[in-house]
Order: structure tokens, then C-alpha cells, then sequence
């Protein structure tokens, strides 16, 4: 059956660039609307968060994985509202040793294709994000893990090489632990978006149905999901992708798309909160913004001519002197975004504040003076030449601004010589992992709610960065919080691992934002809790 005549008009007008005429296999409205030009229950939501790759082999960002919610099941997951991780696919998920955590599956499960769901897919899943290692992928996550041992069709045992992994369930809430059909991916190469849509191969709360590449998607009630989210209370969901949040804020407003999330201004905000049809939800905040510096590339980096690790310290420490968080915070984002001195953002467990004291005048100002007496102590002309890039769609609309505002503050006082440019987001994340950026801006989306997700992916040798950055006590501190079962112990080691990464400064962060969603004022069941990931099933309206 197609899809109702409200969603089917609006559909084709909202999908941005192109104009996409689709007809959509999908349910009955649950409301009678059909086909007569009623309201049926069809969700449209709009976004500017780029899909990389569906296959969760080959994505570690926040678009792509708002879609893998939908689709794939995970073993366990955060149940709404909570930070407590439950069963999820599996039937039981314990500790079953110090190296040993064991998950049973139900028996009878089945992907929407047909195909079993056992424990050789989770076997599978796990074994392929370790083969295929994509640069861009979320396997440094999984450094913890040495194997996984398939006993029978329902049980999965995953043995740890470090014990006592306090963050090792968080981890499978989170990127790489979605599930895939063993029969539909590849083993050692990054599945292709069109063939895993043409194999159905989804087990989430929903199937793909209709896919356009960054453009459109629908999302179709699968029936043979089993899992913690409730079966979906909406007949269909069109994810609607625009290239401009100028263009997803008129979206909203004039009804094109009933929940807009992700990017929108904080003017546009601010703008939209006034409209008694509209209702704009909060949640709590764990995205931060960054500058990544790449150990190999930056000034006096270590493939540089002039190679000189002192001396690329001292550039980073100058930078890390003139961020003015505060006018960003202000200028830029109007207070949504505020600054932030460390690498756990505030509200995490064991979150301090080194970069405070340590660098600009030492209260959270910047300061020239610290800034040159750096550079200077290190033999180092100035003005230093820096390359500086940054994305344009991906990070919101203002992410112009940003970056125009800190290349300002890097010239002011003719300490540095910054050659900022942007590039869009699908060129830019394969171009950072190839140490073309010599410094860069990211931002982050947590996994999980636990301080570990903004220390494991960033610090470890073998980091999601890829910006060479590596150092043998770091490396031992991140285990050791990680196995620490004492909580006040172990956020003393994560206070620990904070100082001594603000001392080497691969990263300088410098905003932390909160979740934002603007929503139909009609629309129901929108949860923006400290899972970090919007599921669609429970909108409705």
C-alpha cells in the first residue's frame, strides 16, 4: 500500500537537493488517513547529519549512526530515560568471569530478510570490525576485545584481554556493537549502502524500504524485530537529508517535516521557540567541538622538514593560549554551546578542568603573553604558518563563523599566519585519516554515557584520530580506569589521564553543546536522554 497522500506530497517537496517522486511500501494508517488526504501516522523528520556509511564497519559519526539505530539490533542498549544497560536482541548479558562476558540469544530470531539471527552473526559482526579496521570506523572501541567464542546458536562469549571492563556493555550500546546479517555483509571489506538495502538486512525496529544517498530514506515497521524498544508507534518514518539547516528550519515551520533534528542555528532556535505550533525539546548535553592536531603534519610535526617535537608542543600550547571559548560560546552560539576546559565534558563522572589553569591566564581567559612566551621559549619565529581546516555541513551552520572567529583569534596579536578553508564532510572524513589536515576541527557525539568515551577513542595509540598521537602511560592509564571497579578510584585515574593529555595536547577542546530537537507541537513520544541517540520508533503524532 502507498504511502498516505499527506506524507507522499510532503516527502517530495522536503527531500533537498533533488526532487525525489516516490511510491513506498508501508502499513495502513493507524488513523484512517490513507490514501483520502487525512493526517496519517508518518513520521518525516529532517536533517543536515550526513550519512557516511550505513554499514557500521564503516561509520564512527553521529549521522550514520541515527540511522543504524533504527535498523540494526544491538545485544544490549540503554533503556529510555536511563543509563543502565539492559538486554536488548539477547535474552541475558553478564559477566560470567573477570575476561568473559557472556549474552544468550532467544531462539527463533530472524532478520527482516528471513535469514537466522544466531550467534555465529554476532561472532561474525564483531570478528569483521577487527579485520576490516576502517580508518573511519568505530573498531579502536573494541580495543579490549580478544575473541568471541560462539558455544551454541544462542550464546556469544566475548573474551576480554584486560578484566573487570567497566566500559566493555557501554561499548556494545554503541557504534560497533550493531549487529549484521553474516549472509548479506562482506567479512573483510565495507558493505556498500545499495546491497545491504537490497538484501534486507536490517533487525532493528525498522527496514529500509527506500533509499536516495544523503538525500531520502524510509524507514518501514519491521515485523520481525524483537528487542527493548517498543514495535513502532507510527506506520513509517521518511528521513528527509538538507544541505542547509536554513533550508531544514523553513522545513519545519511550514509543516514539511513534523521533527527537525540535527543541525539547527541557535538563532534558528531561538526563532522557532516562539511558534505555538512548534515545541523545541532539550536534552542533557555531551557534544563537544575540538581541534585535533596531526602529530605528523603540523608545524615542526614529526614528517615535517624542520621535525622538532618541542617546538610542535609549543605551537599547540600557543593555540591552546588564544581560544576565547567565551566569545565563541556568546558570539557564535548565543550560550547554546558553552566552553570547556577538558576533555570530559562537565556532568561526566571525573570530568576536571586542567586547560583552565594550565593554559591562557590561567582563569579561562585567553592571553597573547602566554601565548608568545611559549613560542618563544621553544626558538620559534612568529608569525607561525598554520593550515587550518574545518566542515561547513556537518557541524551546523555556524561552523563558518567558528572558524572564522578562531583564525581571528590565532592572528590577533600576529602570532600565528592561519590558511583556513572547508571542505564538505564526505571528502573531509576520508582526507583527516590520511594526514592531509595538519590541524582540524571535529566535534563529538558520546557513545555512551560514561567519561571513557571521551579518553578510549581520542588517546589510545591506536585512536579513532589517526593523528599519530601515541604515549606508553596513557595507554596504561586508560586500561587501568577502565578495569577499575572502585568508583572513586577510578575517577581518579580519569582526572589522572586528563592532565597528562593536557599536557601533550593532541586535541584542544573548547565548546560543549546540549541535544536539541524542534518538533510539530502535535508530536509525541521524542526522548533526547543520555543514550545520545534519538530512536524513532516511539514518535507519533
Amino acid at each position: 500500500m502507498t504511502l498516505t497522500t499527506r506524507a507522499r506530497k510532503r516527502a517530495t517537496v522536503a527531500a533537498v537537493p533533488a526532487v525525489v517522486a516516490i511510491t513506498l511500501a508501508g502499513c495502513a494508517s493507524t488513523d484512517g488517513g490513507g490514501d483520502d488526504g487525512g493526517a496519517g501516522n508518518d513520521i518525516l523528520v529532517g536533517t543536515t547529519d550526513a550519512v557516511t556509511h550505513l554499514d557500521p564497519a564503516g561509520s564512527y559519526d553521529n549521522g550514520s549512526l541515527t540511522l543504524q539505530t533504527q535498523v540494526f539490533p544491538y545485544l544490549v542498549n540503554t533503556a529510555p530515560n536511563s543509563t543502565d544497560v539492559v538486554p536488548d536482541l539477547a535474552e541475558t548479558a553478564e559477566f560470567t568471569g573477570p575476561n568473559e562476558y557472556t549474552v544468550t540469544l532467544p531462539e527463533g530470531l530472524t532478520w527482516a530478510n528471513g535469514n537466522e539471527l544466531t550467534s555465529s552473526d554476532v561472532k561474525f559482526t564483531f570478528d569483521r570490525q577487527l579485520a576490516i579496521a576502517a580508518p573511519n570506523g568505530p573498531s579502536s572501541l573494541l580495543g579490549n576485545l580478544e575473541s568471541v567464542e560462539t558455544p551454541d546458536e544462542q550464546t556469544a562469549v566475548f573474551h576480554l584481554t584486560n578484566a573487570d571492563d567497566q566500559t566493555f556493555p557501554y561499548v556494545l550500546t554503541s557504534f560497533p556493537g550493531a549487529i549484521v546479517d553474516e549472509e548479506s555483509f562482506s567479512a573483510d571489506e565495507v558493505t556498500p549502502d545499495d546491497e545491504i538495502v537490497e538484501a534486507n538486512a536490517f533487525g532493528g525496529p525498522y527496514s529500509i524500504t527506500d533509499y536516495t544517498f544523503n538525500e531520502l530514506v524510509e524507514l518501514t515497521p519491521n515485523e520481525n524485530y524483537q528487542g527493548l524498544v517498543d514495535a513502532a508507534a507510527n506506520d513509517s518514518v521518511l528521513i528527509n537529508y538538507y544541505a542547509e539547516s536554513s533550508n531544514l528550519k523553513l522545513a519545519v515551520e511550514d509543516g514539511s517535516v513534523d521533527v527537525a533534528y540535527r543541525s539547527l542555528s541557535p538563532s534558528d532556535v531561538e526563532d522557532l521557540s516562539g511558534n505555538d505550533s512548534l515545541a523545541v525539546h532539550e536534552g542533557p548535553g555531551g557534544e563537544i567541538r575540538y581541534i585535533v592536531f596531526n602529530f605528523n603534519t603540523q608545524p615542526f610535526g614529526a614528517e615535517t622538514d624542520d621535525a622538532d617535537p618541542e617546538k610542535a608542543l609549543a605551537v599547540r600550547q600557543a593555540l591552546a593560549s588564544l581560544i576565547d571559548r567565551e566569545a565563541l560560546s556568546e558570539q557564535v552560539y548565543d550560550g547554546t554551546y558553552t566552553p570547556l576546559y577538558s576533555y570530559v565534558p562537565e556532568g561526566f563522572a571525573g570530568a576536571t578542568e586542567p586547560l583552565k589553569e594550565m593554559y591562557g591566564d590561567g582563569q579561562g581567559a585567553p592571553s597573547a603573553e602566554a601565548a608568545e612566551k611559549a613560542l618563544s621559549d621553544a626558538g620559534i619565529e612568529t608569525p607561525v604558518a598554520l593550515s587550518l581546516q574545518y566542515s561547513p555541513d556537518h557541524y551546523g551552520p555556524n561552523s563558518a563563523d567558528e572558524y572564522a572567529m578562531i583564525e581571528q583569534q590565532l592572528e590577533a596579536d600576529g602570532l600565528f599566519d592561519v590558511t583556513l578553508a572547508g571542505t564538505e564532510w564526505v571528502q573531509y572524513s576520508d582526507d583527516r585519516v590520511a594526514d592531509v589536515y595538519p590541524a582540524y576541527q571535529l566535534g563529538w557525539f558520546p557513545d555512551y554515557s560514561d567519561a571513557d568515551n571521551y579518553l578510549t577513542p581520542f588517546f589510545q595509540s591506536e585512536n579513532f584520530l589517526v593523528n599519530h598521537y601515541a604515549d606508553d602511560e596513557v595507554d596504561q592509564l586508560i586500561a587501568e580506569q577502565a578495569s577499575e571497579p572502585d568508583a572513586a578510584a577510578r575517577e581518579a585515574l580519569i582526572g589522572d589521564i586528563q592532565q597528562k593529555v593536557a599536557e601533550d595536547l593532541s586535541t584542544v577542546p573548547y565548546l560543549q553543546g546540549a541535544q536539541v530537537a524542534v518538533t510539530a507541537a502535535d508530536v509525541e513520544g521524542v526522548i533526547l536522554d543520555a543514550s545520545f541517540k534519538l530512536r524513532m520508533a516511539s514518535l507519533t503524532r
